[in-house]
């Protein structure tokens, strides 16, 4: 794994056993990111810190952080006064018990980081395969930038990732008028909505997605660059006309899942036997240039 920076370091604490780790951040986001400029010039667009109270601009090192009470009045807390707080999972990851994965609510899940042993590799693996065999999760608490955090502990291909949650509080309850309405479904609905999951029920397989717009975005940014003419992209075939009836509806998806999932199997088919013709021409074409 290529040099990661280190979020974190500590212990992860199981029972007595003290297991050294690192923690690095197991994801990365592919955004394309983009520098504000001015449209007519290209010129960089720059932001300063200005004091509103005198008006001048103030260097990033004055700066403290400030809580507004509901009156208005502002509490200045400074650098010391965080270091004074009594987090005791600022070196530990404090496990708190063990749950099965199934009774996390995944909307509660947050940033996931993976666990490097720094030390000893023997307790590291005791916990991994421990967790691995009991089908269950820790449940911990872990300090992270200065801000005390849920997290579940768990294995992943080998690696223990800790992964943040949300705290309760923090997950707001669904709250609709449509959820006092009685709504009623009839069975040969219910049957046909079955019907369509089954036709695009599988395996997961993170490689069969891609960030289409991303990708696309980063065409129009090299052909630009180039010079080239940007080509908009074709728009998609209208619908041949908006379905009023639910199981008309149903049923098209039905069918369309199927005639998707036919033209799928094709082309998975079709991929092979392409690859191999590709291969056999430029076979060909060495050996023509070997003899000429």
């Amino acid at each position: 794994m290529p040099a990661v920076q280190t979020v974190w370091k500590g212990s992860i604490s199981f029972g007595l056993v003290s297991i050294p780790v690192r923690l690095v951040s197991a994801t990365q986001e592919k955004d394309v990111s983009f520098r504000q400029v001015h449209a007519a010039d290209g010129g960089r667009i720059r932001y300063k810190r200005v004091c509103e109270a005198g008006g001048h601009e103030v260097a990033y090192a004055d700066i403290a952080k400030g809580y507004e009470l509901p009156g208005g009045q502002l509490v200045v807390l400074t650098d010391e006064d965080f270091e004074d707080l009594p987090i005791t999972s600022s070196r530990a990851v404090e496990v708190l018990g063990f749950v099965p994965f199934s009774q996390i609510d995944p909307t509660s899940l947050n940033r996931a980081y993976y666990a490097e042993p720094t030390g000893d590799t023997k307790p590291y693996a005791l916990l991994r395969d421990s967790l691995e065999r009991s089908g269950r999760v820790g449940v911990v608490k872990v300090a992270l930038r200065n801000k005390e955090r849920l997290a579940v502990l768990r294995s992943f291909e080998g690696v223990l990732i800790v992964q943040t949650m949300l705290w309760p509080d923090e997950i707001r309850r669904p709250q609709f008028d449509f959820l006092d309405e009685d709504v009623e479904v009839r069975k040969q609905e219910m049957a046909m909505a079955e019907s369509y999951i089954d036709t695009l029920s599988g395996d997961f397989d993170p490689d069969e997605f891609h960030d289409d717009y991303r990708e696309a975005l980063l065409k129009v940014v090299e052909a630009k660059a180039e010079g080239a003419e940007v080509i908009p992209a074709p728009e998609a075939a209208p619908a041949e006309g908006k379905v009023v009836d639910l199981m008309e509806a149903l049923r098209r998806s039905v069918e369309e899942a199927k005639q998707g999932r036919a033209t799928k199997a094709d082309d998975d088919e079709a991929a092979p036997a392409k690859k191999t013709a590709k291969k056999t021409a430029a076979k060909k074409t060495a050996a023509k240039r070997k003899s000429a």
